[in-house]
């Protein structure tokens, strides 16, 4: 990939192979003088990451690092960090990582300054203005991975240890300030996590696209991404050093969390409850629960989908889209049920109940009821 370039939609981004070394400027950019890094345990010790440091300490930023995030992180996650942000006596935050990483990152910078319980920021209402903002520190992001697409969102999703539910944190400052989109980043990712974080931009755009609220830009921005995932998803899959493939990649997640801005839906609804309990990878939680919710749908999105089906180069409208979604996920070696992913014995009421009062909920193009979900969940078990 050669391509090189400058973005400010929605937010500044550096893309292109090689940008991390432009970290520490970055930061000085954004009046960050001790940056604080927060990613996932997991990448804390990789070479990756302490190139990152490496990049900061030459600058004279100092190569501090917080990695005391789960796999979905939770308020207690987020506790600890804020207390090793207002310890070391930083001015910002490096979100490095994957969803985990760059969600709790966003959250440290958000709640560090705050004197409210964080699950008084949920994404209802107008909740948001109740944080002081100009205490909210500035936030560079640098995702790992290709997926969630969180290095471009304003909000934050945090699971309650107490209630295994998934909850929503917004807020306009949650956008990062910078974006450095580098996708050797992503070289080394686990090809199960390729796959997985893959299938979640896709996931983020198929909804977004099928929504029936009204956002004619992302309508646009959701069908080239998931044009984007079709075209080099599996090539990325299949070479890890395809960095074309790769970059793209990165971009299809931007445009996936910039186009689900016009909603989400029941593949969200289901996967967000289902991770809290289980600890499932989210975004494989979502390819396996995708074509049941395209059967579930498809009164609704029929025709949406013969035209996105055309423009993708799919055969055969809406079934011949079903159809590529079983043969990418089969390809990509996602589990088939949510009882192959490690779900057992559900507690079928509690996640019909969680999915419910889920805020995609409410993007989802048929409208959910206790009965309706309920068939959905079984049909995906």
């Amino acid at each position: 990939m050669t391509a090189t370039v400058n973005w400010s939609y929605p937010t500044a981004i550096r893309f292109g192979a090689g940008r991390i070394s432009e970290l520490a400027e970055a930061c000085k950019a954004n009046g960050i003088k001790r940056p604080l890094l927060v990613t996932d345990r997991g990448l804390s010790n990789l070479p990756i990451t302490q190139h990152a440091l490496d990049v900061l300490d030459s600058a004279g930023l100092g190569r501090a690092m917080f990695h005391d995030v789960d796999p979905n992180p939770n308020e207690i996650n987020l506790a600890a960090g804020v207390v090793a942000y207002q310890d070391g006596g930083h001015d910002g935050v490096v979100a490095f990582g994957g969803g985990s990483g760059l969600d709790l990152g966003k959250l440290v910078a958000f709640m560090a300054g705050q004197n409210r319980p964080v699950w008084d920021f949920e994404d209802v209402g107008d909740w948001w203005s109740r944080a002081d903002a100009d205490a909210i520190a500035p936030i560079i992001a640098v995702p790992t991975t290709a997926g969630t697409g969180s290095e471009v969102g304003r909000a934050s999703v945090l699971t309650n240890s107490l209630t295994h539910e998934k909850k929503i944190i917004f807020h306009p400052k949650l956008l990062p300030s910078v974006v450095i989109a580098d996708p050797k980043l992503t070289v080394d990712m686990p090809r199960a996590i390729t796959a997985g974080t893959g299938m979640d931009a896709f996931a983020h755009c198929l909804e977004a696209f099928c929504s029936p609220h009204y956002h004619p830009m992302s309508q646009g921005i959701a069908l080239e991404g998931m044009r984007l995932v079709k075209e080099n998803l599996p090539a990325a899959y299949a070479d890890k050093t395809d960095l074309k493939a790769r970059a793209e990649m990165m971009s299809a997640a931007m445009m996936g969390a910039t186009a689900f801005q016009k909603g989400l839906g029941a593949i969200h609804a289901l996967s967000h409850p289902i991770g809290a309990v289980f600890n499932t990878h989210h975004g494989t939680t979502n390819a396996v629960v995708m074509q049941p919710v395209l059967r579930f749908n498809r009164p609704a999105i029929e025709d949406r989908l013969i035209m996105a089906a055309a423009y993708l180069g799919i055969k055969d409208g809406f079934d011949g889209f079903y159809d590529f979604v079983g043969s990418l996920t089969s390809r990509l070696g996602i589990p088939k049920t949510l009882t192959d992913l490690g779900v057992g014995d559900p507690d079928i009421d509690a996640l019909v109940t969680s999915a419910l009062k889920d805020p995609s909920t409410g993007g989802n193009p048929v409208k959910m009821t206790p009965e309706n979900t309920r068939s959905l969940l079984l049909d995906c078990l």
